[in-house]
């Protein structure tokens, strides 16, 4: 008896089999969360501590930018984006169809190229304020008054008309999915427009609201072209700036963990926020929102509201940039753009492929562990998405300087060849921050088709003798083919505009379309940077096309 109950025992204690899915599985969770560990490191151990001349001079500028971008960033993104989804929803208005799709569209615009479009559009030497002095006769800048165009508050401007579609797509989604029957019954109760929409629309969309918001806070603190454009210090320059003209690489890493910490901090009270802040519909049945016509001049007022956005967000940059690139065609065939292009398909193609095809690995090796492991690894391997490129830039190119170096010279003592740097003085280093940086997007498509896949079917592969591997390749895929797909172009089209992690990771004289669009506005040559501004637009569109049609209402 005794010994039944011992072999029992052991049973239980047995340690959990160790295979090629699960070491695999740890060793890419462990790429992912390195680099943010690296920067935790180096800003404990920097070289040269200058913690205490950052915090007495630049820092608390810094910070203070940053917190003031965020807030006006989220407050308007919470308007434009909240407003704009109660009307398509709620009223039919004239373009009321169109604009449901149209309003998603400034998602495939970079806020950096809705910088420089604006820029240019309101200038001195631009057509407003140009077309202002000819209709008044007015000769010089004296002659009248006009807001600065490069100030922190157009900034805020240009990444809110870029960002707010994050909170249009979440409350669109929300409101569209609570009952018709609550409405008739606040309108019984005498509730008018605005009463139904404080009363009952609002609050039960508020958690898909403060999750659009929270995700436009964090591409406003990793914005650099932006804020950099209009001289904006913010948190994200300042990496740029101590890394790159103070050549101290531990301050550099010191902001980034400040900037991380912010990060944390928004997916922490984002993430509590959703679970403290939860509705549900009373029946599968429920009746739908059902949209009540506008007529007269308040369904133009809506249309109206609702084009202010979309014009901001997406034609003004559009319409700017082919201004450019067709009024003067020779810059179509300018040296560089095609090498750009390339290096772009290629840097962007290899981080699809990678990070995508580990992001498969990953949740099916953690799904065959079960799901107390699925609860702890699934979530951190997402913080990638959180962190900026500026900060994943700090966390590998230190670390990946010196195993390069160390390789080379262990291969130089050993035969006497140089292989000079593989990962940084190559676009490793940007293909590997690429995939740690959108792993996140990856691995969230990857995982909800997974879900969608019935259990019993790969089950049934493995009860006739099919691997692991076999199942996957057999059963899961040929079932997950549109997805994987979605996520192959999705993480493709957030490659080709990321602009921080490029700019700090490439190798000497590399460019990609993003990095030929930043320098050449940096050096008030719009002209030429035009046709890659319109190219990373086109790409980005064709994601946002994808993305409207899929979620259809």
């Amino acid at each position: 008896m005794m010994s039944e109950k011992n072999s029992r025992l052991q049973v239980g204690l047995r340690a959990p089999r160790v295979d090629g899915w699960s070491i695999g599985a740890a060793v890419i969770a462990a790429v992912v969360l390195a680099p943010m560990l690296a920067v935790v490191w180096i800003a404990f151990h920097p070289t040269e501590n200058i913690w205490p001349h950052l915090m007495e001079t630049v820092l608390p500028r810094y910070f203070r930018n940053t917190l003031v971008l965020m807030g006006g960033v989220g407050v308007l993104t919470a308007a434009v984006g909240t407003g704009a989804a109660w009307l398509v929803v709620m009223y039919r208005f004239p373009g009321s169809r169109w604009l449901d799709y149209a309003l998603l569209f400034p998602l495939a615009i970079p806020a950096y190229v809705g910088a420089y479009a604006l820029v240019d559009f309101l200038q001195y030497a631009g057509p407003v304020q140009g077309g202002l002095r000819a209709a008044m006769g007015w000769q010089t800048a004296r002659d009248y008054w006009f807001p600065e165009v490069r100030s922190r508050g157009m900034a805020v401007l240009v990444l809110s008309a870029a960002l707010y579609p994050y909170v249009y797509l979440l409350a669109r989604a929300a409101f569209r999915e609570q009952s018709g029957a609550s409405y008739d019954v606040a309108r019984a109760l005498g509730a008018g427009p605005w009463g139904l929409f404080l009363r009952v629309g609002l609050p039960l969309a508020r958690p898909a609201i403060a999750t659009g918001v929270a995700l436009a806070l964090m591409e406003t603190v990793a914005d650099y072209g932006t804020v950099a454009h209009f001289g904006v210090q913010t948190l994200t320059t300042g990496v740029f700036s101590t890394w790159l003209n103070g050549n101290n690489a531990g301050g550099a890493a010191q902001i980034a963990g400040v900037i991380l910490t912010l990060i944390l901090v928004l997916v922490a009270l984002e993430r509590i926020g959703r679970r403290k802040a939860r509705f549900y519909r009373a029946s599968r049945a429920d009746r739908p929102v059902v949209a009540r016509p506008l007529a007269g001049w308040r369904g133009w007022v809506a249309t109206g509201l609702c084009l202010l956005p979309f014009g901001m967000g997406f034609v003004l940059p559009v319409a700017v940039m082919l201004d450019h690139s067709l009024g003067n065609p020779e810059v179509w065939v300018a040296p560089g753009l095609l090498e750009a292009l390339g290096n772009t398909l290629f840097v962007g193609g290899v981080a699809a492929v990678l990070t995508v095809g580990a992001a498969l690995f990953l949740v099916y090796a953690v799904r065959m562990a079960g799901r107390g492991v699925a609860r702890v690894v699934l979530p951190l391997t997402t913080l990638g998405y959180a962190a900026p490129g500026a900060v994943l830039a700090v966390g590998l190119l230190i670390p990946l300087a010196a195993l390069d170096n160390r390789f080379a010279d262990a291969v130089l003592a050993l035969t006497g060849h140089d292989p000079g740097l593989l990962m940084t003085g190559t676009a490793g280093a940007v293909i590997l921050a690429y995939a740690v940086r959108f792993f996140g997007i990856a691995q969230g498509a990857v995982d909800t088709a997974f879900g969608r896949v019935s259990p019993s079917l790969p089950m049934a592969a493995r009860s006739l003798g099919r691997s692991a591997g076999g199942a996957l390749g057999s059963v899961y895929m040929p079932l997950m083919r549109g997805s994987v797909a979605t996520a192959l172009l999705v993480v493709f089209v957030d490659c080709v505009k990321e602009l921080p992690a490029t700019l700090l990771l490439r190798p000497f004289n590399f460019n990609t379309l993003a990095t030929r669009v930043y320098e050449l506005a940096s050096l008030e040559r719009l002209g030429e940077a035009a046709p890659a501004a319109l190219v990373v637009m086109a790409v980005g569109l064709s994601a946002v096309v994808l993305l409207a049609r899929a979620n259809r209402g």
